[in-house]
């Protein structure tokens, strides 16, 4: 029992436990919620760790290597507990899971058992089940630079250290016309050159869908009409009126770091890297040989 909370190991070593198992998830935007397998409400931490949600959770396998913890959370879909809508917009994505195993006659003597987040999240016939995933799962992310001619850094990182909220790069304004939460009709958007938010993001501040972001597609003029379009559709409905930010994209060539937003200092590529037929050419006069397409 090395490790373990003196008060929770005092009390396991009696042989008449009284122990249940409390989980907390939080979610990237501020909510918390609290779970337990117990039949009565229990508090620790600031937090409500409520009965009678249908959570539970599958036995927790843990490793000292890099591979993914094996556990599951599994659950009902309820109005009161986890939703399936907020599900679909993204909500619970990377939200952190912790886990305990605690004394509900005395919740000062517990044991946080789990710490980590939900990876993959199913859901089917108004149940989902979680995979939770450890500590060591950032490990698993690879790290390093890669060389390539294109910038590697993202807009307004601490790499390109752009200030998107630099007058002329970003358009907050009330939604208009939105169509399968994918394209957004504005009647005006003098000020901004065709184009210029394409491969920016767009995230609402407003609504149901506020916190939800999507990457844009496409930015044209239609008649009298600005027309934002997503990759993707967002996870929640955006109603007329909404607040959202529009932010100026960037293609990540040197030229566009440039000139559209002055920043070659902190531009992140290798403009200059030969292409692959450099390195087969012949040693006579040649054309252009960058890798790209001869025409």
């Amino acid at each position: 029992m090395s490790g373990l909370n003196s008060a929770l190991e005092t009390h396991l070593g009696t042989g008449v436990t009284t122990i249940c198992r409390c989980w907390a998830l939080s979610r990237r935007d501020g909510v918390v919620m609290g779970f337990t397998d117990h039949d009565t409400v229990l508090a620790f931490d600031g937090i409500s760790f409520k009965p009678d949600t249908g959570l539970s959770a599958l036995a927790l396998q843990q490793s000292t290597g890099l591979s993914v913890d094996n556990t599951e959370a599994l659950g009902a879909l309820s109005d009161t507990a986890v939703r399936e809508d907020e599900i679909e917009a993204g909500r619970y994505d990377g939200a952190e899971v912790r886990a305990w195993l605690v004394n509900w006659a005395d919740v000062d003597a517990r044991q946080l058992q789990f710490r980590g987040t939900i990876g993959e999240l199913k859901r089917a016939g108004g149940a989902f089940e979680a995979e939770l995933r450890g500590l060591t799962e950032a490990l698993n992310v690879p790290l390093g630079r890669t060389y390539q001619k294109s910038c590697s850094a993202v807009l307004g990182d601490e790499e390109c250290t752009f200030d998107l909220d630099t007058p002329g790069y970003v358009s907050e304004r009330a939604a208009e016309v939105v169509t399968d939460r994918r394209v957004f009709r504005f009647a005006d958007m003098a000020g901004f050159a065709p184009d210029w938010f394409r491969h920016g993001v767009l995230k609402v501040q407003g609504g149901v869908a506020s916190g939800l972001q999507g990457m844009i597609k496409r930015d044209i003029v239609e008649g009298d009409a600005r027309v934002i379009e997503l990759w993707h559709p967002l996870g929640a409905e955006v109603a007329a009126g909404d607040l959202l930010r529009i932010e100026a994209g960037c293609d990540k060539r040197m030229p566009t770091c440039q000139f559209k937003f002055n920043n070659l200092l902190n531009f992140q590529g290798f403009p200059d890297i030969p292409g692959d037929d450099w390195t087969i050419s012949d040693p006579t006069r040649s054309p252009r040989l960058d890798g790209g397409s001869r025409r």
